[in-house]
C-alpha cells in the first residue's frame, strides 16, 4: 500500500506507543487536587519542628573515608548511615528516648525528645569500648529490643565492616548515660579483650528487624548485608571490594543473616546469646540481595512472621515463614502475572532499587498491605514506587497462596498517585491525625552537591551489566557532587476519591536536604503520633505532632510477663514484638496494628500500639494474639475504653 494511508500503516506502531506515552503523561502527571482541596487536607494536620540535643564530638566529616578503588565514588559510597530510632529507653512510659545515628561524626546518640520533659539527661555517645571499632567501620542504624529479657530496652547496633554491637542495659547505674549499657558482641570472636584488634567477620549491614521467627518465644535478628563481606570503609586498602554485577538482577550482595535468639542474662555484665541460623534457613534466591530495608509482620494469623526484603539492584523477597521452634525456614514467593502488571512491579521479578518497606492496612479490609520506596526521579531514573494491595480474600486465602508460592499483592501506586517522590527511602505507614486512615511518609533525596551528576548516572544506567561490578569503570561521584539532592521528604495523605496528595510543602515538611530514617511514637503521651526524622549529612528534626482537631485512638503497649528482674534501674518492660492487634468499633469498622520489631531502612517506630479511630466514639473491642516466652500462641478479646494502655501479656492480657 503506498500513499498517505501506507505512511500512515508503517508508522502506526510508533503513534499507538506516542498515544500511549501521552495519555499516560497526562494519567499520572496532571494534578489531582485544587489548592483549595490540599489546604483542605492539610488542616487536618500540623508539625512543629525541633532541633535535637547531640553530644560534643571532635570529629565532623561531610564524606567518608574509602576503600582506595572506591576513592572517585566517595560520596555514593558514604550516601546511608544516618539513622534513628524513636521509644522508650529510659523506662517513664512514654517513647520520648532516640537512638540516633550521625554520619558526620559516626556516633551512636542516645538524646531526649525535645519535648516540655525534655532535658531529663543529657544527651550521650555509647561506647564501644572496651570492644574494638576503629576507622575502617562505621554506624547505620539502631534497632531497641529487649534481647535478655529482664524488661529493660536495649539496643542493637549494626554496622559496616564488623558483626554488630549489643549495648544491653545494666540492672544497675547511676546518671543516665553511656554507663547504662553493656557493650557486647553479637557474634563472639577473638577480639573481645581489651586493646584486641578485631577479627571477625567484615558485615556491611544495612537493614535490620527483630522477630520470633522460629516460634520458640524469644526474639531473633534478621540482619540484610548490602556490599559482600569486604574492607569498603579502609582507606589502606586498594582492591578486595567490587559493585554490583547489574542495575537490575543483582545477586552478588552481601549476606542475608537470621541470628537466633536465646535469651541472656541480667545484671551489671548483662548477657545475650545467639547462633546463626543455618544458611538454608533462607531460600538460596534471597540470600545475596543488596539489600536496604527489610520488614517483618504476620501476614497470614499464625504468629510466624513473614519477610520482605527490599533490594537495590534487583527483584525484592517475600518470604513466606514456615519454621519451627529451633528449625527456622522460609519460602520464596511471586506475585503471579496478569494482565497489565509488567515484571518490574511483581513481588520477586521487579528489577528497581527497593530501599524502604513498611506494612499496613491501607485499604482497610482487615488485611496487611504493603508500600515500598524505590529510585523513582521525575526525568531521572523514573521507575515507580509499590503501593502493594493485598488481594487474597481472608487470612486463610492468604496463607494457601503464600503455601503455594503466590504473594497476593497488586501494585496501585499510578491510580492512586504515590508513585513517584524522588530518591526515596525510609517509609512509615502511620495514622498522624486519627481519622482511621494511614498516611505515607517517606525520606527522600540523595547526594547534596554543586554539580549535577545525572548525565554520568543517565550512562551508568545504560552500561552493560559486564561493565558495572568494577568500581573504576564507574563515573565520579564524590563530594561536591548533587543527585537528587534537593528531594525533600514527603507526606502523602490520603482525600476523599482514594487519590494520595503530597502534603509536605503545606505542613513545612519540604526542607530539600537528603533524608534516610523516620521513626514515630507518641512522645509526649498526647494521643499524636510524633516524627523523627535522620538527615545525611545534617542535623537530625525532631517534628512535635500539633494536628489541631484529631480523632479517637487507641495507643497499646503491650510487654511481656516476667518475675522481678534484679537491680535498681527502672524497667520498661519487655515488648511482645509480633503481637497483633484487631480493633472492632460499634458500627463494624476493623482496624489492624502490630508491635512492630524494626520495620525500613534506618528509621524504627516504636513498640506502641498505635490505632486512630477517626470519630468513633465510647469502647472498643479488641482482639489480641500474641506468642508468650514458652512459645505458646494466645488470643483474647477485651473491651477497652479509647486512649492508653499499658497490658501485661503472659497466659492471659492483664492491665499493668
Amino acid at each position: 500500500m503506498t500513499g498517505p494511508f501506507g505512511v500512515l500503516r508503517r508508522q502506526l506502531t510508533g503513534v499507538i506507543a506516542l498515544v500511549v506515552v501521552v495519555g499516560l503523561y497526562f494519567v499520572v502527571a496532571l494534578p489531582r487536587s485544587s489548592a483549595e482541596e490540599r489546604q483542605e487536607l492539610a488542616s487536618e494536620f500540623a508539625f512543629t519542628g525541633h532541633g535535637v540535643a547531640l553530644p560534643a564530638s571532635g570529629r565532623y566529616q561531610s564524606v567518608r573515608q574509602v576503600n582506595q578503588a572506591y576513592k572517585h565514588i566517595d560520596a555514593w559510597i558514604s550516601s546511608v548511615g544516618a539513622g534513628v530510632a524513636m521509644n522508650d529507653l529510659d523506662a517513664d512510659g512514654l517513647a520520648n528516648d532516640l537512638c540516633l545515628v550521625d554520619p558526620r561524626t559516626d556516633q551512636v546518640i542516645v538524646t531526649p525528645v525535645p519535648d516540655k520533659n525534655g532535658g531529663r539527661y543529657e544527651p550521650f555517645e555509647l561506647a564501644a569500648d572496651p570492644l574494638p571499632v576503629d576507622d575502617t567501620m562505621a554506624p547505620m542504624g539502631c534497632v531497641p529490643a529487649d534481647f535478655n529479657q529482664d524488661g529493660r530496652m536495649d539496643l542493637l547496633v549494626y554496622m559496616w565492616g564488623r558483626t554488630p554491637i549489643l549495648y544491653l542495659a545494666r540492672a544497675s547505674y547511676g546518671k543516665y548515660s553511656s554507663g547504662a549499657y553493656q557493650p557486647t558482641e553479637v557474634v563472639p570472636n577473638s577480639s573481645t579483650e581489651a586493646g584486641a584488634t578485631y577479627s571477625g567477620p567484615q558485615w556491611n549491614t544495612n537493614a535490620a528487624t527483630v522477630g520470633d521467627f522460629d516460634g520458640d518465644g524469644n526474639d531473633d535478628v534478621f540482619l540484610g548485608n548490602y556490599f559482600p563481606d569486604s574492607p569498603v570503609l579502609d582507606a589502606t586498602a586498594s582492591g578486595g571490594v567490587e559493585m554490583n554485577h547489574s542495575l537490575s538482577q543483582a545477586q552478588n550482595g552481601g549476606d542475608s543473616i537470621i541470628l537466633l535468639g536465646a535469651g541472656g542474662t541480667s545484671g551489671d555484665q548483662p548477657t545475650a546469646t545467639f547462633s546463626r541460623a543455618p544458611d538454608e534457613a533462607i531460600p538460596e534466591v534471597a540470600r545475596n540481595g543488596w539489600t536496604l530495608a527489610v520488614s517483618a509482620n504476620d501476614l497470614d494469623g499464625d504468629m510466624l512472621p513473614e519477610l520482605y526484603i527490599a533490594n537495590d539492584f534487583g527483584p525484592d523477597r517475600l518470604l513466606y515463614n514456615e519454621s519451627k521452634p529451633g528449625q527456622p525456614r522460609f519460602s520464596n514467593t511471586v506475585t503471579t502475572r496478569t494482565a497489565g502488571t509488567p515484571k518490574s512491579k511483581r513481588i520477586g521479578n521487579d528489577s528497581f532499587k527497593g530501599m524502604g518497606v513498611d506494612f499496613g492496612d491501607l485499604d482497610q479490609d482487615g488485611l496487611y498491605d504493603a508500600f515500598v520506596s524505590n529510585l523513582t526521579r521525575t526525568w531521572g531514573i523514573v521507575e515507580s514506587h509499590f503501593h502493594y494491595l493485598n488481594t487474597a480474600d481472608d487470612k486463610e486465602d492468604m496463607r494457601g497462596r503464600l503455601r503455594n508460592g503466590v504473594a497476593p499483592f497488586r501494585d496501585v501506586s499510578a491510580e492512586v498517585g504515590t508513585h513517584w517522590s524522588g530518591w526515596a527511602w525510609d517509609v512509615k505507614l502511620a495514622d498522624f491525625s486519627n481519622s482511621g486512615t494511614l498516611e505515607i511518609a517517606q525520606a527522600n533525596g540523595f547526594v547534596k552537591g554543586e554539580t549535577n551528576r545525572w548525565p554520568q548516572l543517565q550512562e551508568l544506567a545504560m552500561a552493560n551489566d559486564s561493565l558495572v561490578p568494577d568500581p573504576l569503570l564507574w563515573p565520579n561521584f564524590t563530594l561536591g557532587d548533587d543527585l537528587a539532592g534537593g528531594d525533600p521528604l514527603h507526606f502523602f495523605v490520603k482525600g476523599a476519591d482514594g487519590y494520595y496528595v503530597d502534603l509536605a510543602a503545606e505542613l513545612g515538611l519540604n526542607d530539600p536536604v537528603p533524608t534516610r530514617g523516620i521513626a514515630t511514637g507518641d512522645a509526649d503521651g498526647d494521643g499524636r503520633l510524633d516524627m523523627a526524622v535522620a538527615r545525611q549529612y545534617a542535623d537530625p528534626v525532631f517534628y512535635a505532632n500539633q494536628a489541631p482537631d484529631p480523632g479517637g485512638y487507641l495507643n497499646l503497649t503491650l510487654t511481656h510477663e516476667q518475675e522481678r528482674t534484679v537491680g535498681t534501674a527502672p524497667v520498661a518492660g519487655s515488648p511482645v514484638i509480633g503481637a497483633q492487634v484487631e480493633v472492632t468499633t460499634a458500627n463494624g469498622e476493623k482496624f489492624i496494628q502490630r508491635v512492630d520489631g524494626g520495620s525500613g531502612h534506618s528509621g524504627r517506630r516504636s513498640h506502641e500500639v498505635h490505632i486512630g479511630l477517626g470519630d468513633h466514639a465510647g469502647p472498643v473491642s479488641v482482639q489480641l494474639r500474641w506468642r508468650d516466652r514458652q512459645g505458646e500462641v494466645h488470643k483474647q478479646r477485651l473491651e477497652l475504653g479509647q486512649g492508653r494502655h499499658a497490658l501485661v501479656l503472659g497466659d492471659s492480657a492483664k492491665k499493668r
